[in-house]
């Protein structure tokens, strides 16, 4: 698959390479590409141009005004949102619990197909998400259908366990979620959530899913 990656830095690199390694055509978006030693950098929209897939991983202040600016660009296109709203403190969300950042973007490209993934997840846990415990979870919201399934299989691909996390009004709680993981960070290094089961039924104590943070050693 041919992935435009609009940003190319650690997040952007680190995707990328990852998906190069399963066989993915990635190409960088940038505003300004000769400044980037990045192999494959274009510019936004000739990066977008037969792209089936596009990666957003671009600083939340100069998030929305390259989706206004690519909105005809991104029409008809799996966009996977890897960003979060903060603010230009950097210290919490400009939004949140009644929208989000990617249903914002929605509503300014609406012809693209948006979902949310990846924006809970640490640089370092992106490029080594195994755990002890299991496979680092990535949780993906989106509407249901083939398009979805594509962005589970290329989350699956970067080395991740996708989970289905709803709609894509369900990026309302991810990107809180992303607040949560920086947090756990300090001074721990990369964290991770892992998805732990039980079989349902089995005793009292056994239904649903326990949800693990895990360090990186």
């Amino acid at each position: 698959m041919r992935i435009a990656i609009v940003g190319a830095d650690d997040v952007g690199r680190a995707l990328g390479a990852s998906l190069r390694a399963k066989g993915h055509i990635i190409v960088y978006g940038i505003p300004e590409p000769e400044r980037s030693d990045e192999r494959n950098t274009k510019s936004v929209r000739e990066a977008l141009k037969g792209s089936e897939a596009v990666i957003l991983a671009t600083p939340w202040a100069l998030t929305e005004a390259l989706v206004c600016e690519h909105a005809t660009d991104l029409a008809d296109k799996i966009v996977i949102d890897a960003t979060n709203p903060l603010n230009p403190a950097m210290s919490g969300l400009a939004l949140g619990f009644l929208t989000s950042g990617v249903e914002l973007l929605q509503s300014q490209a609406r012809r693209a197909k948006f979902f949310k993934a990846f924006n809970a997840t640490c640089v370092g846990v992106l490029a080594r998400p195994d755990f002890p415990e299991g496979k680092a979870a990535v949780f993906v919201a989106g509407p249901p259908g083939p398009d979805k399934t594509i962005v589970m299989r290329l989350v699956g691909d970067v080395g991740f366990e996708p989970i289905d996390a709803g709609e894509l009004k369900a990026a309302r709680l991810l990107e809180p979620l992303a607040m949560l993981t920086m947090q756990l960070a300090l001074g721990r290094g990369d964290v991770a959530f892992v998805m732990s089961r039980r079989q349902p039924g089995k005793d009292h104590a056994t239904n649903g899913r326990i949800m693990a943070v895990q360090e990186a050693e």
